[in-house]
Formats: structure tokens, sequence, C-alpha cells
């Protein structure tokens, strides 16, 4: 509780929060000595936040010995296909194993791919969100799977 930005409500939350301004990212340090980073723009902000917190760690005298390369678990993306898509159609179209549709309880289509492995939300709108990708080029090749495979069905614009 020493540091400037950090919280620790072990009744809510079992690991200590540290808030980053410059990258500004949410640092989720757990007594298991693992750390996680979330909300960052990029690799190079997560690698930057987690400079910041080492820096701060070894300033208050926790040793850092052997600090391990941060490893990208999840990456989020967001995209406009610049057109409203029908949902429904979709829904068929793309193939019912793959999909979860329920827009009574949730207004986005859920699509999960194979390769790459991600799981993309779709919505009416035409904006979709990439969640589980492991690098940035895999969200992007995903943009392009999922334009490709709309298109081929005849339901992008």
């Amino acid at each position: 509780m020493d540091v400037d930005g950090a919280e620790f409500n072990p009744d809510n939350f079992p690991g200590l929060v540290y808030r980053t301004q410059n990258p500004r990212a949410a640092n989720l340090i757990f007594r298991s000595g693992k750390i996680v980073c979330t909300g960052a723009s990029s690799v190079d902000e997560v690698n930057r936040a987690l400079d910041q917190v080492f820096e701060e760690l070894g300033s208050l005298g926790i040793p850092i010995d052997d600090r391990e390369e941060a490893t990208v678990q999840n990456i989020v993306s967001s995209a406009d296909l610049g057109t409203n898509l029908n949902l429904n159609a979709l829904a068929i179209g793309l193939g019912l194993e793959n999909v979860e549709y329920e827009p009574e309880q949730f207004p986005g289509l859920v699509y999960r791919i194979d390769e790459p492995k991600v799981v993309v939300l779709l919505f009416g709108s035409g904006k979709i969100v990439i969640t589980g990708a492991k690098k940035v080029d895999y969200a992007r090749e995903t943009i392009q799977v999922v334009s490709d495979e709309i298109e081929s069905l005849g339901l992008l614009g």
C-alpha cells in the first residue's frame, strides 16, 4: 500500500491492483508472484508497464531475481466492417456448430474460429470484437477471414 495507484481489497479480489498511468494499464499482482497486465494498447506498452511495476517493487526492497519474459495470453481487438450485418442470416450461414446467437440474452453473435483459434463477437452494427488471439497478426488475419466468409455468403453490404 506504499505505492501510489495501488489498491488491495482481499475481500473483493485476491490480488493487488497497481495502475500505471503512462502507459495506462492495470497490473494484477498475486501472492504467488505472478503478474497479469491488462488494458495496455500494445505488447510494447505491456513491457513498459511491467518495467514500472518491477522498478516500484525494487524501490520497496522487494527482490526481483528471476524475472520471466512476459507472455501474451489474450489480445482483444475491435474492428468495424463498415456495414450493418444480418445476424440471423449469419448464424445460419456460418454454421450452427461454430455459432452461438441468442439475441434475447446478448446482442452479438459469438463465432468460434479454429484457424486462427479465436472468438469473434459480431454485432448488427458491423462492429466486431476479436478475443483470444495470442498475436496481433492473428487478429488481423481474423478480420480478413470473417470478412471473406461474410462476403462469400452474400451478406456483406
